[in-house]
């Protein structure tokens, strides 16, 4: 029986797993995004403590909160470590540190200066200021009671935007612990115990797994977008190639591309979804390859629409997705059978309702009978498409001769031999 309890604690101790995440960038939608898949990958693959590598200078208040959030859904700990030496959290970051069950800070980096600022790094307007600033204390006040923090001195960073080093910050009971690198923090953890969904949890760090999570394409591409500055700047080639659309209608190349980098950059600012962006990217490149049929913009259009499709297409499915993403070589296959859709098949039924019509009597014109009577006095009757027809002639046309609409007047036809 002690064999048994003894085997069945080693092949727990042995699936134990520690994941971890490192972040160098502003806290953003992308951020939130990347928590919530890595959290999901770590409860399903056995995760037992899950490790954030923080070095930011802030971002969003929106997206601050979604990954606090996320921090207090998961059922396991977790450990949100300002690392490496140089770096910071700062703003939102320092939000989301004191959050975490553990907050751990390297030498060399600090805590802090959490003012509410707005985008383009201004201090909020007066009139909203204080409604703002009161906001934003009540939560951290909240989440420095849940995690035992000092939560004066987190109310400092937010009015007085003090910043902190690791010292400060360990003294004044707003971290933890310190340490030089990931290797002593798990040996500083080990055996610590945290409360979670009202339940103490004893961390297990000794020969744990370590698996990292690294962002995946489509979060490789979106950070780029979030960069404040790119963000910003393509919110502008946004507006300029619309206003040139619509300033000069027509050049359509100018407004798709316009579309496409305002799309871009309102994800970039937070103004919407990583769904929202994907679905209206994918309806961008569909509109823009059906303006391709019907405008001469000599396959700009078309080139537009596919980047706009794929580029929707790799970001469309939300990281909460239980399927997960779509793979590269479908979206590739379908993208390109999407193309080719528009620009052949679309082309032919194009082509087709601008032919002339083959129905009722124009569609007459040009086709071939034969003479059913002698023509008299010019007139006679042909078969045509199984039925006789009233038909005039200016030259003579025996029966059994091959004859040619020229014309349908009313329901006369006018013919010449053939």
């Amino acid at each position: 029986m002690r064999l048994l309890l003894l085997l069945f604690l080693l092949l727990n101790f042995a699936s134990a797993k520690v994941f971890v995440v490192q972040w160098k960038e502003a806290v953003s939608p992308l951020m939130v995004d990347h928590i919530k898949r890595s959290l999901q990958k770590a409860e399903k693959e056995g995760g037992t403590l899950f490790l954030l590598e923080l070095d930011t200078p802030g971002g969003l208040e929106s997206s601050m909160r979604e990954v606090v959030q996320e921090f207090q859904r998961t059922p396991f700990p977790v450990v949100v470590y300002v690392y490496p030496p140089g770096g910071r959290a700062a703003s939102a970051g320092a939000i989301i540190t004191i959050s975490a069950d553990i907050a751990v800070m390297a030498p060399g980096t600090n805590i802090g200066a959490a003012t509410p600022v707005q985008v383009s790094g201004e201090n909020v307007e007066k009139d909203v200021k204080q409604k703002v600033m009161q906001d934003m204390l009540a939560f951290v006040r909240s989440i420095a009671k849940e995690k035992g923090r000092n939560s004066k001195v987190v109310e400092k960073m937010i009015t007085e935007a003090v910043s902190l080093t690791p010292e400060e910050a360990l003294w004044n009971k707003v971290i933890d612990l310190i340490a030089e690198n990931r290797a002593e923090l798990l040996k500083s953890i080990e055996g610590r115990v945290v409360k979670k969904h009202g339940k103490e949890l004893t961390i297990k760090t000794t020969g744990v797994q370590v698996v990292e999570v690294e962002k995946n394409l489509k979060e490789e591409l979106l950070s780029l977008i979030t960069n404040p500055t790119l963000a910003y700047m393509l919110l502008l080639i946004g507006f300029y190639g619309i206003f040139f659309e619509l300033y000069n209608p027509g050049t359509i190349i100018p407004g798709a591309v316009g579309v496409i980098c305002l799309l871009l950059g309102l994800y970039g600012l937070g103004v919407i979804g990583v769904n929202w962006l994907g679905l209206l990217l994918v309806l961008a490149g569909l509109l823009l390859l059906a303006l391709e049929l019907i405008t001469p913009a000599f396959g700009g259009l078309a080139l537009a629409g596919a980047i706009a499709l794929a580029l929707g297409s790799l970001i469309l499915i939300s990281p909460d997705s239980p399927y997960g993403d779509i793979p590269i070589s479908t979206i590739a296959v379908m993208v390109g059978f999407t193309v080719a859709f528009f620009l052949f098949a679309g082309r032919l039924g194009i082509k087709a309702q601008k032919s002339k019509k083959m129905l009722g009597v124009e569609g007459l014109i040009g086709m071939q009978g034969e003479a059913y009577t002698d023509f008299e006095g010019g007139k006679g009757k042909v078969f045509l498409n199984g039925e006789l027809w009233n038909a005039v002639s200016q030259e003579p046309i025996r029966k059994g001769e091959s004859v040619l609409v020229e014309e349908v007047k009313g329901m006369v036809l006018k013919v010449r031999k053939v």
